[in-house]
């Protein structure tokens, strides 16, 4: 079921092209591959530059702030990129806080925006201040973890601090840094709300192109085979950087880190960068939300509003409890399999994480309109009747579930490790079948996990943009769509009411995560 929009892209690329694909190769698609890639190549460098550098301080340095920073530093991830991308077009705009401040303080009139940033450089820092949590939370994991003997060995080899963290710290945290800044650039690959908003051309904006504006899904299956190159040559390079590299210390006595106390300029310094980033990708975009929903949310939030909150939380909490139902077959059938060959399809099933919603929506939606069209001519003679998969909301919910299989397979997963098998082991030596051994003893033992697969389900499909537009019913509306719709309609105060929910809901799994990592300080 995973694989189905691997399998559909690969065979449907043996089939001719639609008509638009000469156009689309001789005038498009050197701009497509050309925006893609500095956008990549952009936002690798500033997550890793906002990343590594706070990552580095938080954990190593004690300054005012810095237990706040922590997870302060964690919520950008809350935000998704579309909405911050629209959020700061209006902070920028000649209606903006900013102009405004200016004009009343200082009578100093700007035409139009005060900068620029609809282009692709405003795309690349967008994404970078909205994706840079990603290095930080792996990075600063990878900090904590580190040894002190492996620094104290280095200051008697006579290195200082700044040699110290080039040459034994930022080489033994490598895998966890292009392990995040893997995971960022596969969201780049997945944007399409900010690069469409922007004006930017990409592949996903390509394919949307392809299938709504020109009707042609063979030319969108290509440039969705293009895309998926894309994300198996980042997979590809990250497994090869690693190698067979040894990363940890093969002492088994470890010294925990213990931070500097570093002199009182410095400690200025560090505080006053980690406000600003804070600020820049959290707190103005929030502020410039709370501002534009104070404004708006009296003609806004009605009847209809609270039918798309409980839509959208519905669909959400439905995707993950399936989700999170599958994850504990799979694990179990894992359990009570002596073969390997299981082992294998438990590792296909979480490969849907990795693909472009906008793949699984062009992947998903050709296969279910070939059953459609075959229960058509197999079974009914009226018109009449509606699509039974296609357009419907069975569609987005398997696309959500291929899309987000990893996301509640990887707790669950976590949970069953955490317990064992001796427990399971010794109810089935007691005569208890496996089903109700798995009822009885299991779920109750992992219940916290299966809580936060359903919790991480419900937040990043409530987020999820491009494969939603793609495969939603006729006029069938998320928080995310109406907010992305009212936003390219020129209505983005109206739009925050919706924004500032999906972003409050997002913040709730980030608390789990700093509480996650700070147990491993501990």
């Amino acid at each position: 079921m995973i694989a189905t929009p691997l399998f559909t892209i690969f065979f449907k690329l043996f089939e001719k092209p639609g008509g638009s694909w000469t156009h689309i190769a001789n005038n498009l698609l050197f701009g497509y591959f050309q925006n893609t890639i500095l956008i990549l190549l952009g936002v690798a460098v500033l997550t890793f530059l906002l990343g590594v550098s706070t990552a580095w301080l938080v954990s190593n340095y004690e300054f005012p702030g810095r237990r706040y920073f922590e997870w302060l530093l964690i919520l950008p991830l809350g935000f998704p990129g579309y909405i911050m991308a629209y959020t700061y077009v209006g902070i920028l705009d000649y209606t903006g806080p900013i102009q405004v401040f200016l004009r009343n303080s200082f009578d100093i009139h700007i035409k139009g925006s005060l900068l620029d940033i609809m282009n692709l450089p405003g795309a690349i820092f967008i994404l970078s201040i909205t994706l840079f949590p990603y290095v930080f939370l792996i990075s600063r994991s990878s900090f904590v973890q580190q040894s002190k003997t492996l620094q104290e060995a280095s200051f008697l080899l006579g290195a200082n601090r700044f040699q110290t963290f080039f040459k034994v710290a930022l080489p033994m945290a490598r895998p966890a840094i292009v392990a995040g800044i893997a995971l960022a650039s596969m969201e780049v690959l997945n944007d399409y709300g900010t690069v469409k908003y922007f004006g930017v051309s990409t592949f996903t904006t390509g394919i949307f192109r392809a299938w709504f504006s020109m009707g042609d899904a063979g030319t969108a299956i290509y440039l969705a085979a293009i895309l998926m190159v894309f994300v198996f040559i980042i997979l590809y390079l990250e497994s090869i950087q690693r190698g067979n590299r040894q990363y940890s210390s093969v002492n088994g006595i470890q010294k925990p880190l213990v931070r500097i106390h570093p002199t009182l300029g410095k400690k200025i310094f560090y505080t006053a960068l980690c406000s600003t980033i804070f600020l820049l990708s959290f707190l103005f975009p929030f502020l410039q939300l709370l501002h534009w929903v104070s404004m708006t949310y009296a003609k806004v939030v009605n009847q209809d509003f609270y039918l798309l909150i409980f839509r959208s939380f519905g669909l959400a909490v439905v995707s993950g409890a399936l989700v999170v139902v599958l994850s504990v077959i799979l694990l179990y059938a894992l359990r009570l399999s002596p073969f390997k060959w299981v082992k294998n399809i438990t590792k296909i099933a979480t490969l849907g994480y990795a693909i472009p919603g906008a793949v699984i929506a062009v992947g998903v939606m050709i296969p279910l309109l070939a059953l459609d069209k075959w229960i058509y001519a197999s079974f009914i003679s009226s018109k009449a009747v509606g699509l039974f998969f296609s357009g419907t909301l069975f569609a987005l919910v398997f696309a959500y579930i291929v899309r987000f299989m990893a996301v509640g397979y990887n707790p669950v997963e976590a949970g069953f490790q955490k317990i064992g098998i001796h427990v399971n082991e010794a109810s089935r030596l007691l005569g208890t079948r496996s089903t109700k051994t798995l009822w009885k003893i299991d779920l109750p033992l992992i219940k916290t996990s299966l809580i936060s697969g359903i919790l991480l389900v419900f937040v990043d499909v409530l987020k999820e943009l491009p494969l939603t537009l793609i495969l939603r019913p006729f006029n069938y509306q998320t928080l995310a769509t109406k907010a992305f719709d009212m936003a390219t309609n020129e209505m983005i105060a109206e739009s925050a009411n919706a924004a500032l929910i999906i972003i409050l809901t997002g913040i709730i799994p980030i608390i789990f995560l700093n509480k996650l990592i700070k147990k491993r300080e501990l």
